[in-house]
């Protein structure tokens, strides 16, 4: 079977690598991404094929083949470098929304009431039209995040 993602580094791409390998401050993911570069450079002779680099990197198949096909596509930077998946989700709370959410936990709590709960302060939010809708537990770590508590 033909290799889909042919790797040819170049001298300085090279360099580059090892400059990775034999210093101190590069994460071991880092690392390993790099080792799988140079063990697929066809440069550098036969290239191993993609089992025999997990095998000896010691990570999975998937990630040889996502490391080859990030170099080919992007470059040797964004080959080495981690991806972390964005939330696909906007965060619901706001600066604005978030301040006023603050003062009116901090304020005086309802008549009848001896102080807010995370539920009154939910429905008075929406009531106040803050926020179009909010759960307890938005409520509760967005007071946590500020090291505010209702108890």
């Amino acid at each position: 079977m033909g290799r889909k993602y042919i790797i040819e580094l170049s001298g300085q791409e090279r360099k580059e690598i090892q400059g990775i390998l034999n210093g101190n401050t590069a994460a071991a993911s880092m690392k390993r991404r790099a080792n799988i570069l140079l063990m697929s450079d066809s440069n550098a002779g036969k290239p191993m094929t993609q089992e025999e680099i997990s095998k000896r990197c010691g990570v999975s198949d998937v990630t040889v083949f996502n490391t080859l096909r990030d170099y080919c596509t992007n470059g040797i930077e964004y080959a080495l470098t981690f991806k972390r998946t964005k939330a696909t989700n906007p965060p619901i709370v706001t600066g604005d929304a978030e301040a006023r959410i603050i003062a009116l936990a901090c304020g005086k709590a309802p008549d009848g009431r001896v102080r807010w709960t995370t539920r009154l302060l939910a429905e008075k939010i929406v009531e106040l039209n803050i926020l179009d809708k909010v759960s307890r537990e938005t409520v509760r770590t967005t007071l946590k995040k500020h090291s505010l508590s209702l108890i």
